[in-house]
């Protein structure tokens, strides 16, 4: 409507004075109701022509967007592990903080193998100890053979100087038992140090690493008790968290409720434009926007990010061969809209349902000096003509609370 009447002062309006002042024909005589047609013929002609040319300027230049929503993702409550719920600690629509805790799981199968843990460590200590207690032994079996075997070879040291000195004096079997003797003094005094040897690579070698391997199962045991105790991941708001004490809850199936982030949905807009306007749309360009949660308010906006691609577009791999008819609805242009000054979107409930105008600028264009006339006459319409798109956004603000009131039929 507001295009007629802007297209009419330039069309209708001129064919009306020129028919009325210079043909001196008058309202009600000549130009009657069944008459208006083709006295004022041209004009209207002109009026509609000039009208379509106008919306298709301004729609296209400065597009409009009815599908505009604060999207935001919510966090399920669940798990990391299967379980009964022991324990509480929040109410549904508690506000948390991040790292509070939210409930707890029955954490008995759990708590056993931490102390089977930490016993296996206990007793890896009480094995070092033992090994220590093995060394102790092992030194003083080495005395005792090193001992002996002195004792051996003084003895076989003395047998064989009486032989040299008096021939016959020593029977030879004597001499044999005592090297033998002396052999064998030597082998239990290898023995004993193999002994200590194995001691103390036990406890220098084996036993530290059993250690650390009962060390790292207590960890990872401990990992899974700490898995019971479910955390709130962002601070936020607890919705739809029915969990009572005794309910199993299950990470893939059944989730114990929704975390909503504290800044869910209030950074940001999100518009689908026709795909028309996918030459147009650019990153930079300022917008406006209304919100049926915040009614009576125009919102300044930027377009932070244009998505390169369209939604409707993409394909799944699956047993079919993909057929055209599947793709037939369109999709939209996916444009991220921010709010121009800190604090914009404030008072906008998160999920609400938005109408944005985006303006095209063509200041930059127009700095060029070897544009010529038409051009630069043509982009300068297009500017102004977006004040036409602001009022009809305005208009809209101001009918918005009327249609969600009275004529829903809520």
């Amino acid at each position: 409507m507001l295009e007629v009447l802007l297209c009419s002062l330039v069309t209708i309006l001129p064919d009306y004075l020129y028919r009325h002042y210079r043909q001196g024909k008058r309202i009600g005589h000549e130009i009657t109701l069944y008459s208006v047609w083709f006295e004022l013929r041209w004009g209207i002609t002109g009026c509609l022509m000039l009208t379509v040319l106008l919306i298709a300027i301004i729609f296209y230049n400065h597009p409009t967007a009815a599908n505009v929503t604060s999207s935001f993702r919510t966090m399920p409550i669940v798990p990391e592990t299967n379980g009964r719920v022991a324990e509480i600690y929040v109410k549904p629509t508690d506000v948390v903080e991040k790292g509070a805790r939210l409930f707890r799981l029955d954490s008995t199968r759990q708590e056993a193998d931490v102390d089977t843990k930490k016993r296996r460590i206990a007793e890896v200590d009480a094995q070092m100890t033992m090994a220590e207690a093995d060394i102790a032994a092992a030194n003083a079996q080495i005395q005792q053979a090193k001992g002996s075997l002195q004792q051996a070879l003084d003895e076989l040291n003395t047998k064989r100087d009486l032989q040299q000195r008096n021939p016959g004096v020593v029977a030879t079997r004597d001499l044999e038992k005592l090297q033998n003797a002396v052999d064998v003094g030597k082998g239990g005094v290898a023995a004993a140090e193999a002994v200590k040897q194995a001691a103390e690579t036990r406890i220098s070698t084996l036993l530290p690493a059993e250690k650390a391997s009962a060390e790292a199962a207590l960890k990872q045991s401990q990992v899974e008790l700490d898995k019971t105790v479910v955390y709130a991941g962002v601070s936020g708001h607890v919705e739809q968290f029915i969990l009572r004490v005794g309910d199993v809850v299950n990470p893939f199936m059944r989730p114990a409720g929704i975390l909503i982030p504290d800044d869910a949905g209030r950074n940001r807009l999100q518009a689908g434009f026709a795909q028309i306007e996918a030459q147009v749309m650019k990153v930079g360009m300022v917008a406006e926007v209304i919100c049926i949660s915040k009614p009576l308010t125009v919102i300044p906006m930027v377009v932070s990010d244009v998505q390169d691609f369209i939604a409707a577009g993409q394909v799944r791999a699956g047993e079919q061969l993909l057929d055209a008819q599947q793709l037939a609805q369109p999709g939209t242009l996916l444009v991220h809209l921010v709010p121009l000054y800190k604090g914009g979107l404030e008072g906008v409930t998160p999920g609400s349902s938005c109408i944005a105008n985006a303006y095209s600028s063509n200041h930059d264009r127009l700095a060029n000096e070897s544009m010529n006339i038409f051009t630069r006459l043509y982009l300068h319409m297009v500017d102004a003509v977006g004040v036409v798109h602001a009022v009809i956004l305005r208009a809209q603000a101001l009918l918005l609370p009327v249609k969600a009131l009275v004529l829903s039929g809520h």
